[in-house]
C-alpha cells in the first residue's frame, strides 16, 4: 500500500482508486477469516470443550469476546495488525456479531489503509525505508501486547492458587 501511495503521489495511479481497492481487499480478507471461523469454529470448539473446566473456559472466552471484541477487532486492523487474522477466526468461532465485526473491522481498516497509503504519498522518495520501520514497529507492538496479556494471566493464576512468587 505504501508503494501504491508513492505511485499515486507520482501521478501513476489515482489515489482514491488505490485507497478503495486496498480497503476492499483488506475487508474481504477480514470477512474470509471470520467466515472460516464461523464455519469450522463449532467443530473446533466441540473438540476443545470435552471437559467441564474447558467448557467454562470457553464460556468465559466467549463472554469476553462479546464484551471487548469490538475494541480487539478495531485495534488489530491497524495498531496490532499481526494479530488480526487470529482475531478474525476467534470472532467467527465464538459467534461474535457479524455486524459488529464488520463495522469495527471497516473502521480499523480505514485507519490502516489510510495510514499506509498516506505514508507512501508523504514519503514517496523513501518508501522502502518507511515500510521497514513500520513493519518492525507493528510486530514489536503486537509482541508487547501478547507479553503483557500473558504476564497478566500468569499473575492472576498465581494469585488464585495462593502461590508465592
Amino acid at each position: 500500500m505504501m508503494l501504491m501511495g508513492a505511485f499515486a503521489a507520482a501521478g501513476d495511479f489515482n489515489l482514491v482508486a488505490v485507497f478503495v481497492t486496498a480497503l476492499a481487499a483488506a475487508v474481504l480478507g477480514d470477512q474470509t477469516g471470520f467466515a472460516i471461523g464461523r464455519v469450522s469454529g463449532a467443530t473446533i470448539m466441540a473438540r476443545i470443550a470435552k471437559t467441564p473446566s474447558r467448557q467454562e473456559a470457553l464460556a468465559r472466552a466467549e463472554a469476553r469476546i462479546n464484551s471487548r471484541g469490538a475494541v480487539a477487532v478495531f485495534l488489530t486492523r491497524w495498531l496490532l495488525a499481526p494479530l488480526g487474522p487470529y482475531v478474525n477466526l476467534i470472532a467467527g468461532a465464538t459467534a461474535f456479531s457479524w455486524t459488529r465485526f464488520t463495522l469495527c473491522g471497516v473502521a480499523g481498516e480505514v485507519f490502516w489503509v489510510g495510514g499506509y497509503t498516506g505514508l507512501g504519498v508523504t514519503f514517496s522518495n523513501n518508501v522502502t525505508s518507511i515500510a521497514g520501520i513500520v513493519g518492525d514497529l507493528s510486530g514489536f507492538l503486537a509482541a508487547g501486547a501478547v507479553a503483557l496479556y500473558l504476564g497478566w494471566r500468569i499473575v492472576k493464576i498465581l494469585r488464585r492458587k495462593d502461590v508465592k512468587v
